[in-house]
């Protein structure tokens, strides 16, 4: 008998923030890979993760965003939002609700494709969470990098707390990012163009440290869940992260380095058109605070504020 970690349709809902009838219909329509013992339906860990990774791919995707002529993104009745994060399905729900005639969709690029492809033109708006080094600043310098001579307008969606996963008890007293050139730590990496592998890049700038010092530097996954369950795994030691993974991930512990801002961007030329208007009065409403502040590990203390007009 194999040990894999296996999940109910109620953890899986709860993984995902969707509801277990929606899990149940994706188990149904083969979408989600699952078993049977008696009358209980389980779902194993790796069957999870391919979907996670499957549905990354059958979305928009960033091959996507080298077409600028994608209809798509320049239909009027639809809506393009890039990012990763649980809290953008939140908010996508809640748009479809308020406006059915919108169709919404999800690009789960990394923070730098986002802005490439709000620069070009093949999403509406992008959720960022950029560090720089240079001002110790979020998300601002990054977005007058990518959109040159563009206008556009910066709110924030949420505070996260952003550091390492490690084993739990931490047995190899991680602690700094120092620390992750020690020849007995072995890392496993973002992908090019995350706010994580931003973060490390940056921190590795700042310390003169080069990443070839780094063993398991060149190792990528692509989700913060994926870089937490390949620690639980023991398959590398230390991972960059949000706290909300680990918290959902057995067998790790988070090590806090940072309090990251998640904003979200879109073209000034937007601000007033309906679909937006109902984004930004969402983002600020009660309903969506009190939804995000339920999943716990956000600080939502500046969300629907806005950051900067750029």
């Amino acid at each position: 008998m194999s040990d894999t970690t296996s999940y109910t349709p109620e953890e899986v809902a709860k993984i995902l923030k969707i509801s277990r009838f929606t899990v149940y219909e994706m188990i149904k329509r083969g979408d989600l890979a699952a078993y049977h013992i008696g009358r209980k339906v389980r779902v194993e860990a790796p069957d999870l993760e391919n979907y996670i990774q499957k549905s990354k791919k059958n979305t928009l995707a960033p091959s996507t965003a080298a077409q600028p002529s994608e209809q798509a993104a320049i239909e009027p009745d639809s809506l393009i939002l890039c990012g990763q994060d649980i809290i953008l399905d939140i908010l996508i729900r809640n748009i479809e609700k308020a406006m059915p005639q919108i169709r919404c969709f999800r690009n789960y690029s990394g923070s730098i494709d986002g802005l490439l492809a709000l620069y070009r033109g093949t999403v509406n708006a992008t959720a960022v969470h950029l560090w720089d080094s240079d001002t110790d600043t979020y998300n601002i310098p990054y977005v007058r990098r990518f959109l040159p001579g563009h206008r556009t307008m910066v709110y924030n969606l949420a505070s996260r707390n952003t550091g390492f996963y490690v084993a739990k008890s931490n047995p190899k007293a991680i602690s700094t990012w120092k620390d992750l050139t020690r020849p007995d730590v072995k890392l496993i990496n973002r992908e090019r163009g995350s706010g994580a592998r931003v973060l490390l890049d940056e921190m590795l700038h700042v310390l003169d440290i080069d990443c070839r010092q780094v063993r398991g530097y060149a190792q990528e996954e692509t989700s913060h869940l994926a870089i937490a369950s390949y620690v639980a795994r023991g398959e590398a030691d230390v991972g960059i992260g949000i706290e909300k993974a680990a918290l959902q991930v057995d067998g790790v512990d988070f090590i806090l380095q940072k309090k990251e801002r998640y904003d979200i961007v879109f073209r000034k030329e937007d601000a007033d058109k309906p679909p937006f208007k109902t984004l930004l009065s969402i983002i600020r409403s009660e309903t969506f605070r009190n939804e995000v502040a339920g999943m716990g590990g956000y600080d939502l203390s500046h969300t629907g504020e806005l950051m900067a007009s750029i």
